[in-house]
């Protein structure tokens, strides 16, 4: 990996994944010493730009693979997947999903991550582009479940997602903003399923279909008045 630059310690969140870290790479098998790669990666994690992808995104990915880990085929490589799905993130490119997933296929062969796992956490990281597993890709729908679950937080935890992913195209002009957001949206709804696991249909279907919602015809209200 790239930084040098080790995170901080003695933040709570960050010891935590720092410990959970440690317990992913030994249980998928790296035979050197994680510490340092925890270290860059939360100071990826960490960076200026993020007010959504940021380690608390990360830490809320990691428990929701926990809630539906029993869904999973192999929840090791998922919980490695999480770790690298928006380790770069630039909200003005759209190539950081190609990015994160070539950082993982580097470090994790750096680690000694077997070569058939760290092509599949490469696979789930890249699948994060569209969110769409094939079906009984198991794996698959527990990450992008767990990357969705976002979606279906109360309307205040939702309104504090909806402004952070604001904050982060900070430098698109307000009616652009509107504009994109809004397509992003009526995609969401448009999709059959947002959720694939039978958890996630059963408990965050519904909420976030709302909150969807919501926020399209909060958007929809402010650009009529705007004239936009």
């Amino acid at each position: 990996m790239d930084s040098d630059t080790p995170q901080r310690r003695n933040d709570p969140l960050q010891e935590d994944l720092r410990d959970a870290w440690r317990r992913t790479a030994e249980a998928a098998g790296a035979d050197r010493d994680p510490a340092p790669y925890a270290d860059r990666l939360l100071a990826a994690w960490a960076e200026p730009q993020r007010r959504y992808h940021s380690t608390a995104h990360l830490a809320a990915v990691l428990a929701h693979i926990d809630v539906l880990a029993g869904h999973a085929g192999d929840v090791t490589t998922v919980r490695l997947a999480a770790w690298f799905h928006d380790a770069v993130y630039r909200p003005d490119r759209s190539e950081n999903e190609e990015r994160s997933a070539v950082l993982a296929e580097r470090a994790l062969a750096e680690l000694g991550v077997d070569p058939a796992r760290t092509a599949e956490v490469a696979r789930l990281v890249r699948l994060t582009v569209t969110h769409d597993p094939a079906p009984g890709d198991a794996d698959g729908e527990v990450l992008c479940d767990a990357d969705l679950a976002v979606l279906a937080g109360t309307p205040r935890a939702y309104a504090a997602y909806a402004a952070a992913v604001r904050e982060e195209y900070g430098f698109v002009p307000d009616e652009a903003f509107r504009a994109g957001r809004a397509a992003v949206l009526r995609q969401l709804l448009a999709l059959p399923r947002l959720f694939r696991t039978p958890h996630g249909a059963a408990h965050w279907e519904a909420p976030a279909r709302a909150n969807l919602a919501a926020e399209a015809a909060e958007l929809e209200r402010v650009s009529d008045q705007t004239g936009a």
